[in-house]
C-alpha cells in the first residue's frame, strides 16, 4: 500500500505527539478534527465533541457500527399500542465508573437538568416530544413531575411521549438522553468534565484531556458490556488541518481519521485509488446560512439572489471531490418513503433581477458582508470559490471571516456573521432532524428566521400518525423553507470517509448516520 508524506510537516508530527519512547503507545491513535468545546451531553454541539461523548456515556439505547439502535442501558422496552408509552427496564447492574448503581432515577435527573432552562442546551429540543417537556422548559410549569418521564422503581423507567415519535429509540441513542453523574455536578460545578472527577458510563473513561494535545480514554471496567471492548486504550488528537492530520497517519503517528475533513483536497484524487480510503454517503450536509435578522439578509430577495448563484457540480468535482453530490434539498435522499423536495437551482440572470429588486443593482450600494467559516482546507477553497462566484454574478464583494472552530461556534450562536458556511448531521434516520431546527426560536435555528407556516407544518408532521401523511407535510415545510423564506442553502450531501488500514483494523463500518463507535474497533 503506497503512503504518501508531506516531510517538511513530520518534524511538527513529532513535536504534536512527543517522540520520547518513554511514552507508551495507545493501541489506537484516532484523530477526531477540532478540539472538543465541551464533553457535557447537555451542551455539546459539534460533530467531534458527540464523537468523544458516545464513548464516554451511554443511554438506554446505543448506536452500533452499523448505525443501528440496540439495547444500552436498558435490556428491553415495552411500547405500548399507541406508540407513546414506553417502559424501559435498566440492564440488572449497570453502573457509573466509579462502581455505583446507575438507575432509572438517573435518567430523570438528567434529563431534567437537560431541559432546565439556566442549562441552556441547545439540543433540549430534542426531549420536547415528552409530553409536557416543552412547557417546562420554556418556563411555563415548574412542577417537573407533569413531564413525560418517570422512575417506578430503581429499575423501570416510564416515558410517556406528547404523540407518537417513530424514532425514538434512535433518539434514546443521542447525547442528549445520556445520564449524567447530576449529584456529582452540584458538587463540582463545571468542573465534572475533568478527568480528575468525571464518572461516566460507556465503554471508556476519561483518563487525560490535554487540550490541543490529545484526549485519552481508557476501557471502563465497569461497563456492562467491557468484555466486548477490544482497546484498553485509545488516544484523540484535535487536529483539524487536513494536511497536518494526515502526515500524522501516513508517518504512523496516527491510526485512523475520522473525517472527511482530515483528507488533504488535494490528494483526493489519489487517495480514493487506494484501499485505506473509505466511504459511505450518510444522512449529511454542507450548506449555507443566512442572517435573517439584520442587514441585507433580512430581505428574502437577497437570500434568493445568493442562493440562485450557487454552481454545486462545480463545489462537489473540482473542491470536495470526493464522490459527495449537489445538494437541491435539505433533507438528503437515503430516507425510505421520503422524497426530498427541490430548492432554487442555479439562474445567476434571475438572481440579478432579485438583487435589482432589492436595491442593489448590479450589486451597487450593497454593504459590507461577511462570510463566515471554520478552519480547513476544503471550507477555504469553498469560501474562495463562493467569494469569486457572489463577486462575478452578483458584482458583491465578500469579505471572508475564517475563525477557530470555538470562536466560530460563538459567532454563529450570537449570529455575528452575514452569511455562514454550515453542516449538519441526521441525529436519526428522520426528515424531521433536517427541518425541526429551523422552527421559530429553535436552539440550532441561528439565522434569526422565523415562519409561522413553517412552524405549524412541522408540528402537523409531528402530529400526523399516517407516515404517508407526515412525509407529505414535511415536503411542504422543505420546500417553504428552501424555495420562499430561504435562511438557508444546501450546497452538498457528505459522504462519510475514514482513512485506516483495513489489514489492521476492524469494526468500522459505513453507514447513514455515519456513526463510529470506537468500543467496536478492534485491532485484526
Amino acid at each position: 500500500m503506497a503512503r504518501l508524506f508531506f516531510l517538511p510537516l513530520i518534524l511538527s508530527v513529532c513535536l504534536f505527539v512527543g517522540c520520547s519512547p518513554s511514552n507508551k503507545r495507545a493501541d489506537l491513535i484516532a484523530i477526531n478534527g477540532v478540539e472538543p468545546e465541551t464533553l457535557d451531553p447537555a451542551l455539546f454541539i459539534g460533530e467531534a465533541d458527540q464523537r468523544v461523548i458516545s464513548e464516554l456515556f451511554e443511554g438506554l439505547t446505543r448506536f452500533n457500527r452499523a448505525g443501528l439502535p440496540e439495547p444500552g442501558m436498558a435490556s428491553w422496552w415495552e411500547i405500548s399500542s399507541d406508540h407513546r408509552t414506553y417502559l424501559f427496564h435498566m440492564r440488572p447492574g449497570v453502573c457509573w465508573s466509579d462502581g455505583t448503581p446507575l438507575t432509572a432515577h438517573d435518567f430523570v435527573k438528567s434529563w431534567r437538568r437537560t431541559l432546565q432552562p439556566e442549562t441552556a442546551s441547545a439540543y433540549s429540543y430534542q426531549l420536547f416530544c415528552l409530553q409536557g417537556a416543552e412547557d417546562f422548559a420554556a418556563g411555563n410549569n415548574a412542577d417537573f413531575s407533569k413531564v413525560g418521564v418517570e422512575a417506578l422503581d430503581a429499575a423501570t423507567l416510564k416515558v410517556t411521549l406528547a404523540r407518537s415519535v417513530p424514532y425514538f429509540l434512535q433518539l434514546c441513542a443521542f447525547p442528549t438522553y445520556f445520564p449524567v453523574p447530576v449529584d456529582l455536578i452540584e458538587r463540582v460545578g463545571d468542573d465534572w468534565t475533568k478527568p480528575e472527577h468525571m464518572i461516566c458510563n460507556a465503554g471508556y473513561t476519561l483518563a487525560a484531556w490535554r487540550i490541543n494535545d490529545k484526549i485519552t480514554l481508557k476501557k471502563n471496567p465497569f461497563y456492562w458490556d467491557a468484555q466486548h471492548v477490544a482497546l484498553e486504550k485509545i488516544d484523540v488528537l484535535p487536529i483539524s488541518q487536513a494536511n497536518v492530520a494526515y502526515n500524522f497517519y501516513a508517518s504512523g503517528e496516527a491510526d485512523l481519521l475520522l473525517d472527511k475533513a482530515l483528507a488533504p483536497p488535494s490528494l483526493l484524487d489519489e487517495l480514493r485509488k487506494r484501499d485505506d480510503f473509505h466511504s459511505f454517503p450518510f444522512l449529511g450536509d454542507y450548506f449555507l446560512r443566512f442572517n435573517c435578522s439584520k442587514g441585507p439578509f433580512a430581505d428574502a430577495r437577497v437570500r434568493k439572489a445568493f442562493a440562485l448563484c450557487l454552481n454545486r457540480k462545480n463545489i462537489t468535482e473540482k473542491i470536495a471531490r470526493a464522490g459527495e453530490l449537489p445538494a437541491e434539498s435539505m433533507v438528503p435522499p437515503g430516507i425510505p418513503g421520503y422524497q426530498p423536495a427541490h430548492g432554487l437551482g442555479c439562474d445567476p440572470e434571475l438572481a440579478r433581477r432579485l438583487l435589482a429588486e432589492a436595491g442593489y443593482p448590479g450589486g451597487k450600494g450593497f454593504p459590507l458582508t461577511t462570510y463566515l467559516y471554520n478552519e480547513g482546507e476544503l471550507n477555504e477553497g469553498i469560501a474562495v470559490e463562493l467569494q469569486a462566484v457572489w463577486q462575478r454574478e452578483l458584482g458583491v464583494s465578500i469579505l471572508l471571516a475564517r475563525q477557530e472552530w470555538k470562536v466560530y461556534l460563538n459567532s454563529l450562536t450570537t449570529m455575528d456573521y452575514g452569511i455562514a458556511r454550515s453542516s449538519w448531521v441526521g441525529d436519526y434516520a428522520d426528515p424531521n432532524t433536517f427541518l425541526d431546527m429551523f422552527v421559530s426560536d429553535g436552539g440550532n435555528n441561528r439565522t434569526g428566521w422565523s415562519s409561522k407556516q413553517y412552524d405549524q407544518l412541522i408540528g402537523e408532521a409531528a402530529n400526523a400518525f399516517d407516515p404517508k401523511k407526515r412525509f407529505e407535510i414535511f415536503r411542504q415545510a422543505e420546500e417553504l423553507l428552501l424555495c420562499e423564506g430561504v435562511p438557508v442553502a444546501p450546497l452538498y450531501f457528505y459522504v462519510g470517509v475514514q482513512i485506516y488500514d483495513p489489514r489492521k483494523w476492524g469494526g468500522i463500518e459505513g453507514n447513514v448516520l455515519d456513526k463510529h463507535p470506537l468500543w467496536q474497533v478492534y485491532r485484526r
